[in-house]
């Protein structure tokens, strides 16, 4: 009995375990049917990731393919150049000198009372002979493209050249410079072709004057009053070329230009004292300077002179052969600038003299300018002595003998003002200039007006430099 009560008790402890143990199986199938849930995720999530990795890598594919076809057709051109022969001619930068290209933009808006210069003969009665004789509007200047070349070497010695043409508002092209020149940094130049040699006769901040030429060509109209300031043998000529040396010693400076030209070519109409001028030869002014300069201050003396005798003249009625080219001119400048060591309220003032003593006539000149803040102020007195004069052709109020014509006076106020930078762009600026020039005549004067005659003007200059 006891061993059966062993026997029926085994059997229950038995099923108690397995009801007992039954839960935490259960337990596990669940976590472990999770882990295979997650392992299917992550499955999935795998196979997404090579999907997208797949797709990338065609993309990559296609895009280095595309590249590859580009760069052949790019290397096709270049190899076909790299093949042709380029041929000798073509341009070659190398370290021996430099080039400098540059621009210079300048143009007018001008109103002025009438052209030419002060003075006048009389045709008839009643009739002024001068060019333009109304008021004048008017538009001009002109575009400078200039080319510059510059060598040196180690040891100082320099060669180069400078060539500036000019494309004017009327269609017309011109040239400015065009010179080569040669020598020692600092030592000594030689400079030939066609330029203009030293300013004896600085105008400043000139804008606006109207009374005779300013290069070597046309500078004295006949029976105009003449400015005379230094430059028939500066160069610049229409009819011939400069030849100059200069030397630098210390706070000096030296200069010799000779100009050879035709001579007649300083005339207007090639016409002197009422005479119609026959060129014989060319002249040759010759034109030494010395200058000294030190801080601000500088200070020049000059003169030039054509030393050709009978180079032009006329015959008179006798059939005599007059000589009408000797011409000898002498000048001084004194010049301060302070404008270099003080933008803001340094001054630059200049005062001039010249004197001409020449065939049938002696003229004097001197002027005083100064530029303050932008603003500019000047005048010029300028004194013609016209000793000889052919009236034969002329009628004029005559009251004594021919040989006596007359000497007059003349004076200039001109005045500038520089607005710089206009729509804040670095060297675009505007000038405004006017001039009043006015001309007394003695009572015996029988080239000029016989009442007294006066110009007056007033401009608008745009200037751009590039």
């Amino acid at each position: 009995m006891k061993n059966f009560r062993y026997l029926i008790v085994t059997p229950g402890f038995i099923l108690s375990a397995s009801a007992l143990a039954s839960p935490g199986i259960e337990a596990r199938l669940n976590a472990l049917e999770q882990r295979l849930q997650q392992a299917e995720q992550r499955a999935a999530q795998a196979e997404a990731r090579a999907i997208a990795a797949e797709q990338r890598a065609q993309r990559l594919e296609q895009h280095t393919i595309k590249t590859t076809q580009q760069t052949t057709l790019v290397a096709q051109p270049i190899t076909s150049l790299e093949n042709s022969t380029l041929p000798a001619s073509n341009l070659k930068l190398n370290d021996f000198g430099d080039l400098k290209l540059y621009g210079d933009v300048e143009f007018n808006l001008d109103s002025a009372s009438r052209s030419g210069q002060l003075t006048s003969l009389k045709t008839n009665e009643n009739k002024n002979w001068k060019p333009g004789d109304k008021e004048r509007w008017n538009i001009n200047g002109r575009i400078l493209i200039g080319l510059d070349g510059y060598r040196r070497n180690q040891n100082g010695n320099f060669a180069g050249f400078s060539v500036q043409p000019l494309a004017d508002v009327t269609g017309k092209m011109n040239l400015d410079d065009a010179a080569f020149f040669f020598g020692n940094e600092k030592n000594w130049q030689a400079k030939i072709g066609r330029f203009e040699a030293y300013d004896m006769f600085p105008l400043n901040q000139d804008t606006f004057i109207q009374y005779s030429g300013n290069t070597a060509n046309d500078l004295y109209a006949d029976g105009f009053g003449y400015i005379y300031m230094m430059k028939e043998g500066r160069g610049r000529s229409n009819s011939g070329g400069n030849l100059m040396l200069s030397k630098y010693a210390g706070n000096w400076y030296f200069e010799l230009n000779t100009l050879f030209e035709d001579g007649t070519s300083l005339f207007q109409d090639k016409t002197y004292h009422g005479n119609v001028l026959d060129n014989k030869k060319n002249v040759a002014y010759l034109r030494p300077v010395a200058a000294w300069k030190k801080d601000q201050f500088s200070a020049a003396i000059a003169m030039e002179s054509n030393v050709v005798n009978n180079a032009y003249g006329y015959q008179n009625a006798q059939g005599q052969w007059i000589d009408q080219s000797r011409r000898n001119g002498y000048g001084m400048t004194l010049s301060w600038n302070s404008l270099v060591t003080n933008p803001d309220d340094g001054i630059i003032a200049n005062l001039n003299t010249a004197y001409l003593d020449a065939s049938g006539e002696q003229n004097f000149t001197a002027g005083i300018n100064v530029t303050w803040h932008r603003f500019e102020l000047g005048y010029i007195y300028a004194r013609n002595n016209i000793k000889e004069f052919n009236t034969d052709d002329i009628t004029a109020h005559i009251n004594h003998p021919f040989s006596e014509p007359g000497k007059y006076d003349i004076r200039t106020i001109h005045m500038s003002y520089l607005i710089p930078d206009i729509m804040n762009m670095q060297n675009f600026n505007l000038y405004l200039g006017a001039y009043v020039s006015m001309l007394e005549a003695d009572a015996d004067n029988k080239i000029a007006n016989s009442d007294n005659d006066q110009r007056y003007g007033a401009r608008a200059r745009f200037k751009y430099l590039f």
